[in-house]
């Protein structure tokens, strides 16, 4: 049987093999890029003044998890389009800043001894002032986060890009006092000692005070494990004295064990007392019982995310939507807000329909219920800029992210628009509008320069820009310049710049060098990525794109064994965190598959393409050219393991899709039709033909495939 070329991959990569009964086998890219840093659009954090007492206001509740504060220690993954600053899902709580705190054993003794605390004594201010668990932040806090619903948005920039559902259940109405007893019942102080003496356990003032310490040694950073005893020992007080009741007191508590658990890296300690305060709230009771376990959804959604199980996170986001909606009302800012923050972890696991549609809500509301050009309306319209960009809707990805940068200049904010210009000048790139887009990159650039400093990472994410423009317009010494400068601010970052923030920029150069022809350098470059992010928690679908990349720059450069390691990492690491329905899944499967055909592993290949095959059609459908390119690897396959009749049928079909799609001129009609003549002489048999008009027959125009041609 005659040398085989093969055929279109999934960005239209080229790939040629020749032999004599070598079967054919699609190439499918894998750009690791897809799944890292998705843009994204952050929202200042919320604040409100402090009061003395207990708060048990709902606004107390969302402050306790949504006004986190992102630190550079954070485990979570990097938001969309934040230039570093802020992490996606932050993992501490901003604490209650008040008056000086006696020590711990002293307090504890005096409460013991007085058995209550009298707030409106003039001579116990102090402790009335140390019982405060009041948790909203000073509204001069600087840390930014999206889940505050009632904050003024603030964007960040972003180099390009994601990122990207087993169901939880909900329980509502009040569990027995049994039931809550059990739940922190028996439990040790992580120091090994016993639980507090019942009489300290019952006095209604020791909870808020422990709470008050476990918060301020959480801001400290001093001693997690001492801030997780108190509260721990907070949440059996807040337990015990609410006689079985649905206390919003314990269920705050509970939001701060499980944030320091996320902080120790425990991330199933806090699984556990989140899904455990989601049960306590009565809903159907009232307004504030209702966000409370909102609160504890959305908080349990981030934690699920900083795992990699983005199945449980998405499906938390979506029932405590839905529980807010019920609560607020379907047009509530609040609601909006929410709306986006979906949306955006829709975005990262590459469901851009659904995420349109809850971006497009929150436009909605915020259009209705804001002022004209609002941020909170900005924000919404930079997302969704990303979301038309990304499915190929251009036009109106240009008009969304013009308006965002229109309403941001209105509100003075200058420092964000140079983000918008970047994003602007991505689109403009994908119009092949090259000079407007220089001109985007470039007024960018200057704001950066002037405003964060020469050697600040987000001059080098516009430099990679300027690379892949000049790249693409066959000027490879202004792009190999361009990636230079990049790589020289890369190798050298200021303090303080998150190093996920370094990676991503490493793995964006590497691809520049990809399509330059040069593997090794983009081999490199993705080595030194996959040593910054080692097996962080929560980057396992990033370590999984470039895991799958550098599968591809090992074949390219002929190393099978390598390629084929590095795949089964990236396929493991994606069955994990739940992304096996992904169409990059199914792209991974494939490419798999093409590296044990060079192993002659042919029955591990076919395995492989045909679960590849299974995912494909589930996400693209049978028509998509990915889909058809497995098709025609499965063919292959099955003609190398005698299976004739398997091949023919399926190559039947590919070469039917091809002839209506791509007209019979086609050289890649050619290809699969000679390979189908080949398989039907050896089995005897003549092509079954269906009747065409010479119009489909001839069409070549309103389907054509683009290609770049990858010999390996």
């Amino acid at each position: 049987m005659p040398g085989i070329v093969n055929d279109v991959g999934v960005n239209g990569d080229e790939v040629l093999s020749s032999g004599n009964r070598t079967p054919p086998f699609e190439e499918n890219s894998v750009k690791s890029h897809s799944l890292m840093n998705p843009q994204s659009i952050q929202s200042e954090g919320y604040g409100t003044p402090m009061d003395d007492g207990i708060d048990t206001s709902i606004q107390h509740l969302y402050d306790n998890v949504c006004d986190m504060q992102s630190s550079d220690q954070s485990p979570s993954r990097a938001s969309f389009g934040s230039d570093g600053d802020e992490s996606r899902i932050d993992s501490e709580l901003r604490h209650l800043v008040g008056g000086e705190m006696r020590e711990v054993e002293i307090m504890e003794e005096e409460i013991m001894e007085s058995g209550s605390v009298n707030n409106e004594k003039a001579g116990n201010s102090e402790a009335a002032q140390s019982l405060s668990v009041n948790s909203v932040s000073s509204p001069q806090s600087k840390g930014n986060t999206r889940l505050s619903l009632d904050a003024t948005q603030s964007p960040k920039s972003s180099p390009r890009s994601k990122g990207p559902r087993l169901p939880r259940k909900s329980i509502a109405g009040i569990l027995s006092a049994k039931k809550q007893r059990s739940a922190l019942g028996g439990a040790k102080a992580p120091n090994g000692t016993d639980d507090p003496s019942p009489e300290s356990v019952n006095n209604p003032d020791l909870g808020p005070f422990l709470l008050k310490q476990a918060r301020d040694l959480i801001s400290t950073g001093d001693n997690p494990q001492k801030a997780l005893e108190f509260a721990l020992r907070a949440a059996k007080s807040f337990e015990k004295c609410s006689n079985g009741s649905p206390s919003l007191e314990l269920v705050m508590s509970l939001h701060v064990v499980a944030a320091i658990h996320c902080n120790l890296g425990q991330y199933d300690q806090a699984i556990k007392f989140l899904e455990r305060s989601i049960e306590i709230p009565a809903a159907e009771e009232n307004q504030d019982q209702a966000l409370a376990k909102f609160a504890g959804h959305m908080q349990l959604g981030d934690t699920y995310a900083m795992t990699g199980q983005f199945e449980n996170s998405l499906q938390c986001y979506k029932l405590g939507l839905g529980v807010q909606k019920q609560a607020l009302g379907e047009m509530d800012p609040r609601v909006g807000e929410t709306c986006r923050y979906l949306a955006e972890a829709l975005v990262q696991a590459l469901q851009f329909e659904e995420a349109e549609k809850l971006c497009r809500m929150a436009l909605d509301i915020h259009k209705e219920s804001g002022a004209p050009a609002s941020l909170e309306e900005a924000t919404d319209r930079r997302l969704m800029g990303l979301i038309c960009d990304t499915k190929g809707d251009y036009e109106a990805a240009l008009e969304h992210l013009v308006l965002a940068s229109m309403a941001m200049v209105s509100n003075g904010q200058e420092m964000e628009v140079a983000s918008v210009d970047c994003s602007i000048g991505d689109t403009y790139l994908s119009l092949s509008r090259y000079d407007e887009a220089v001109f985007a990159y470039q007024k960018a650039l200057t704001v950066y320069k002037a405003t964060k400093g020469e050697n600040h990472p987000s001059v080098a994410s516009v430099f990679v820009r300027l690379a892949d423009l000049y790249n693409k317009t066959g000027k490879l010494r202004e792009s190999k310049s361009y990636c230079e400068n990049a790589l020289r601010i890369y190798g050298k970052p200021i303090a303080g710049i998150p190093q996920e923030e370094i990676a991503s920029g490493l793995t964006d150069v590497s691809a520049i060098y990809e399509s330059m022809n040069e593997p090794e350098q983009a081999l490199k470059l993705l080595k030194k990525a996959l040593k910054i992010y080692a097996n962080a928690p929560g980057h396992q679908s990033t370590i999984a794109g470039i895991e799958a990349q550098m599968g591809v720059m090992y074949y390219m450069l002929g190393n099978y064994s390598e390629s084929y390691n590095s795949f089964k990492s990236a396929v493991t690491k994606l069955r994990v965190s739940g992304e096996k329905k992904s169409a990059f899944f199914g792209i991974a499967l494939n490419q798999m598959g093409l590296a044990c055909v060079q192993r002659y592993a042919i029955n591990e290949a076919a395995d492989l393409f045909e679960e590849a095959r299974t995912v494909l059609e589930q996400e693209y459908g049978p028509y998509h050219p990915d889909t058809l390119g497995v098709y025609s690897n499965l063919a292959g396959t099955y003609d190398a393991m005698g299976r004739l009749e398997d091949a023919i049928g399926i190559l039947e079909y590919v070469v039917g899709m091809r002839e209506e799609k791509l007209g019979t001129a086609n050289p890649d009609v050619d290809d699969e039709k000679r390979r189908l003549t080949e398989l039907l002489k050896e089995a005897g048999r003549v092509r079954n033909r269906k009747a065409r008009s010479l119009e489909n027959l001839l069409d070549t125009n309103s389907h054509t495939v683009q290609k770049d041609s990858i010999k390996v």
